[in-house]
């Protein structure tokens, strides 16, 4: 695995252990020889993610369209920072430079991100590990949410499974890297219903 897309918050949260999550999970990728996709931001848990993995040396990419400048703040100390025009075109080009994900705590951009990464997953568009790191618990009430669709026959036992999660970030990368690619959603074609004519 040579590069991971972190999404999380261009905010730092009211908790100190987000900042520090953050940082921490980006020096250890890149004391891992991991390096570093994300939206570009000096700023929130972005900036603290880039820093981490910069203070050890490591390959930060940014990816950061053009409007959001001024409001995301760009970080000046990348090893590379890709210009986009569109929030499309930075998604996936992001999901082009790695080789899996990983979601800390954010808000809707966070979701949007990590959502958009699973239902590609779950098209056999790509099969790249998903990675929760749940600070804190940040994430208990979106995974309640996840399993109560799967209860509830919306998502599939198998697609439920999707996200990897753990509480610290040295332990989650060891998840990523230790867990077999997932075969894509064809060989699982039997699991979804057929559509109504």
């Amino acid at each position: 695995m040579q590069r991971i897309c972190v999404y999380c918050g261009s905010h730092a949260g009211n908790r100190t252990e987000y900042q520090e999550a953050a940082y921490t999970l980006g020096a250890e990728m890149a004391a891992r020889g991991i390096g570093l996709v994300y939206g570009g931001a000096r700023v929130g848990l972005m900036g603290a993610v880039a820093d981490g993995v910069l203070s050890r040396g490591g390959e930060v990419i940014g990816v950061l369209p053009r409007a959001l400048f001024d409001i995301e703040v760009a970080h000046k100390g990348l090893t590379q920072l890709y210009e986009v025009e569109s929030m499309h075109e930075r998604k996936a080009l992001m999901e082009k430079l790695s080789d899996g994900f990983i979601a800390l705590p954010g808000g809707y951009g966070t979701f949007d991100e990590l959502f958009e990464m699973i239902t590609w997953a779950q098209l056999g568009i790509h099969n790249k590990p998903l990675g929760l790191l749940n600070t804190a618990e940040f994430f208990n009430p979106l995974l309640a949410l996840v399993e109560h669709a799967a209860q509830e026959g919306f998502i599939s036992q198998y697609h439920s499974s999707l996200l990897l999660v753990q509480a610290e970030g040295a332990a989650l990368l060891e998840t990523m890297l230790s867990t077999p690619a997932r075969p894509h959603l064809s060989k699982f074609a039997d699991e979804t219903p057929p559509l109504e004519p």
